[in-house]
């Protein structure tokens, strides 16, 4: 074959390498792996370059054509660390967000909702309270609601019980567009948000939990041996009686309310700052995807029992006892569980007419019979 006749036989194959490389990565940037299409490209070049050497006769001797192939395996290798690990993350299973909310809506079908024997003897009047709050305690004041609002069709996503998470529960609340909201105590920020007026009535109570992978031999922590988790302190499972890995200790976001739990359970102990992957957002609006953690063998998270174990309910995970004693309700119950929080209706100042009565109905048998019926834990059961 002669020289100009290869230029161009190799000038097609280079276009044809090009286009179709190019299509592979797009491809592959669409899956979401980010670091691949540059082993792509170093593969193709690599091909490429073998095509070029071979037609021009480079490869005259055998150990010539040993050592492209050493010296290219080597470099296909090294770039090969970074996608295979991004796929490998890719495809660890997470825990299921795939809770429908819907399915908490008062006056519908649903069978999720906590109902009484008997119609209250109470009944909410307009104008109605505007309700909002955590996703775990949504159907709690779905419930609430249920029985004491008149029947309507009452949207989570807009109407005046609607959903969203902690932080955006309690933004509403001290813009004035929320009159009550349930969640776990606020953070400092959260409290100055709200203002001089804020109010928190207690409700009832839950356990604040940590979770592992269920494949992790470990099956109880101390308190201490958690804080020292989360301080920095502790960074190895076998410090705790684990495998000898290294511990992924997950954080949620700031002004959620399992991360303000999290800094009230590490007390005066420093909060050690996770990295930025380590940290698992929330989405605004309806809530699909809550605790987005990652199930790796060697992670720790945590959340609230009652969404975990009931809302979401994943069979990668376990719950961790700790100082032996694991989270149930009639744990909870006893005051045996060591790490449990408050549960509060929250108001700020509102003036709507209607609903100091509603939270004394909250608190009243009645509504107290809602808060133990969804499977949380009253404030008479302790």
């Amino acid at each position: 074959m002669n020289t100009p006749l290869r230029i161009v036989l190799l000038t097609l194959l280079l276009i044809t390498f090009a286009v179709v490389g190019l299509l592979v990565i797009i491809v592959v940037e669409i899956g979401g792996n980010k670091s691949a299409p540059t082993f792509i490209l170093v593969l193709f070049s690599l091909t490429y370059l073998f095509i070029v050497f071979f037609t021009l006769n480079v490869f005259s001797t055998k150990p010539r054509i040993a050592l492209f192939c050493i010296g290219s395996m080597l470099i296909l290798l090294g770039t090969s660390v970074k996608p295979l690990h991004e796929y490998y993350i890719k495809n660890i299973p997470t825990i299921s967000t795939d809770l429908n909310i819907h399915q908490y809506q008062p006056f519908t079908d649903s069978t999720m909702l906590a109902r009484l024997d008997k119609p209250a003897s109470f009944s909410v009047k307009e104008p109605l309270p505007m309700l909002d709050g955590a996703t775990a305690l949504y159907p709690l004041y779905a419930a609430l609601a249920e029985a004491t609002y008149p029947e309507h069709d009452y949207s989570p996503h807009s109407s005046p019980i609607k959903v969203m998470t902690t932080s955006v529960a309690y933004e509403n609340l001290s813009k004035g567009e929320a009159d009550l909201i349930f969640a776990a105590a606020p953070d400092d920020a959260q409290r100055a948000q709200a203002g001089p007026d804020l109010k928190l009535t207690p409700i009832g109570y839950e356990a604040f939990v940590f979770f592992v992978n269920r494949k992790n031999p470990v099956e109880s922590l101390t308190v201490a041996q958690i804080q020292d988790i989360y301080s920095g302190k502790i960074s190895n499972w076998q410090e705790v009686g684990g495998n000898n890995t290294a511990i992924r200790a997950y954080q949620r976001t700031e002004g959620s309310g399992s991360q303000s739990a999290l800094v009230r359970f590490m007390g005066d102990r420093p909060l050690r700052k996770a990295p930025r992957e380590d940290v698992v957002q929330f989405m605004s609006g309806i809530i699909n995807r809550v605790a987005n953690y990652r199930n790796y063998s060697n992670a720790i998270g945590y959340s609230f029992r009652y969404f975990s174990t009931e809302m979401v309910k994943n069979g990668e995970i376990k719950l961790l006892k700790i100082n032996g004693i694991a989270p149930t309700r009639e744990t909870i119950r006893s005051g045996e569980y060591p790490v449990t929080e408050m549960l509060y209706a929250v108001s700020a100042g509102s003036e709507n007419p209607n609903l100091a009565p509603f939270i004394d109905w909250i608190v009243s048998p009645e509504g107290q019979e809602l808060v133990e019926k969804t499977g949380y834990i009253g404030l008479r059961s302790r």
